[in-house]
């Protein structure tokens, strides 16, 4: 609980009209899109770059523990605040700053949403990359935070290769400028790249310099239906080994498929198990060989259907199932475990054969789905949380899920972050030099830890702010 001096000292350092410690407004952003709730002693909008700084010098001086937060889109807790203390939302600074066609570069306060740096820069004949499902409504901040990139990646690159510059706050109140306006720079050590992903852990960012890519003059789509995932994971291996690089590679696996079949109009024959949606982008004159190059890869024993859209409509449909997929799960199962591990593409058949031995052993329902170019895949683990011993199956299970990730060479999260549902198992894949050199660093930006506190990194004994459990 905030003593009288300390709220008194945010409200100076705040403005009045942009603290809440209204019960409802409290409760309302103790939560993300996990699972975890907690509930702050106090809520502040951030309005501007200085305003950030004085809310952070408060804090840590009065030693608050204090949340970043976008438009809570996050499913791993990372903007639960399991400290109390302050959750600071960045969602009134949603300016845009600057639109620079001719250096390809936009300038962005974090609340912006992902849809609205594309629409603020599509008229200039560009875009941003990263494409999050969740672009309608997530923030910048939040992506950069997460490192979240979504199915454009496989060509284009993570948030991390579309950030030029950062303007941020840390932990201890210093003003930080990192990177550069050009998209070549040495100088130093690349403190963007470390800042962007770690999670509002080191530093609060309160301006982005991001890099524009120019729209591509056609995008061609295509769908293949496989007999069996295994199929299907063995022509991703072939896509990704030819010189023409899918600007969209997805995938949905056929418990997936079966589950949509009455939530979307798309024709999925019942013999189909695997499904591949496949987009090729590019110059119109160039795209007709694209796309056979593309289907020659894709044409293994085990492809059952090869269909291109002819027309923006039958592009439309063939999306229709991987769209119908998220609200379909949210019906079926609204308490899923999901996952986003990441494996080498050539050992997706593996993970693939693995985790149906896992749903099997386990009795727990798995859909798989994702951004198969990157061997980025999308675990859901399907329970009743009211069925005796669910819980304790889901968790098991996902145990060895984890395990075999790692043996296959793979990480345990590849877009949605760390936050407080995978800390605890980081362990496993860090060894104890990278977690003491991390720990390090955490503390050169955030000395006495309030920034997120006990997020991102395994707990341990002697951290600045006195760990506790998740309430």
């Amino acid at each position: 609980m905030l003593t009288e001096p300390q709220l008194q000292a945010l409200i100076k350092a705040a403005g009045a009209d942009n603290l809440s410690t209204e019960h409802a407004t409290l409760w309302a952003y103790g939560m993300d899109n996990s699972r975890r709730h907690a509930v702050p002693d106090a809520v502040i909008f951030a309005t501007g770059h200085a305003q950030v700084q004085r809310i952070v010098q408060v804090c840590q001086a009065q030693r608050i523990p204090l949340t970043a937060r976008g438009r809570g889109t996050g499913t791993t807790g990372a903007t639960v605040p399991i400290h109390a203390g302050v959750v600071l939302s960045f969602e009134r600074m949603n300016r845009v700053l600057e639109i620079n066609p001719d250096d390809r570069l936009i300038v962005v306060e974090p609340g912006v949403t992902n849809a609205e740096v594309q629409a603020a820069v599509r008229p200039h004949g560009f875009f941003w990359p990263p494409d999050p499902t969740s672009a309608a409504f997530c923030t910048v901040g939040g992506n950069l935070a997460y490192n979240s990139a979504g199915p454009r990646a496989v060509k284009y690159g993570t948030v991390r290769d579309n950030v030029l510059a950062l303007r941020a706050i840390t932990g201890d109140g210093r003003e930080l400028r990192s990177g550069t306006r050009t998209t070549k720079g040495v100088v130093g050590y690349d403190l963007t790249r470390l800042i962007v992903g770690s999670e509002g852990t080191l530093a609060l960012i309160t301006e982005a310099t991001l890099k524009l890519t120019p729209l591509p003059e056609a995008i061609r789509t295509a769908r293949a239906l496989y007999r069996d995932m295994q199929s299907a994971a063995h022509a991703v291996a072939r896509l990704m080994a030819q010189p023409i690089t899918p600007c969209a590679l997805e995938f949905i696996d056929g418990a997936a498929m079966d589950m949509i079949r009455g939530h979307t109009a798309a024709d999925l024959p019942a013999h189909a198990r695997a499904m591949l949606m496949i987009e090729v982008d590019g110059s119109p004159a160039c795209l007709d060989a694209a796309l056979a190059s593309v289907r020659r890869a894709a044409e293994i024993d085990g492809l059952l259907e090869w269909r291109e859209a002819a027309d923006p409509t039958e592009v439309e449909t063939l999306w229709a199932t991987r769209k119908a997929l998220s609200p379909a799960l949210r019906k079926v199962a609204p308490k899923k475990i999901n996952e986003d591990v990441v494996v080498p593409v050539s050992r997706i058949p593996e993970l693939i054969a693995a985790l149906e031995q896992l749903s099997h052993a386990h009795a727990i329902p798995i859909i798989n789905f994702g951004h198969a170019g990157n061997g980025n895949i999308h675990v859901n683990l399907l329970l009743d949380p009211d069925a005796p011993g669910a819980w304790e199956r889901a968790h098991t299970c996902l145990d060895d899920v984890f395990a075999k990730v790692l043996a296959l060479g793979g990480t345990l999260s590849g877009e949605h972050g760390v936050g407080i549902e995978k800390r605890d198992f980081i362990e496993r894949e860090l060894d104890a030099t990278a977690i003491d050199l991390m720990r390090q660093i955490k503390q050169v930006f955030d000395p006495i830890g309030i920034l997120n506190a006990d997020k991102t990194l395994p707990l341990f004994e002697g951290a600045p702010i006195n760990p506790q459990p998740p309430r």
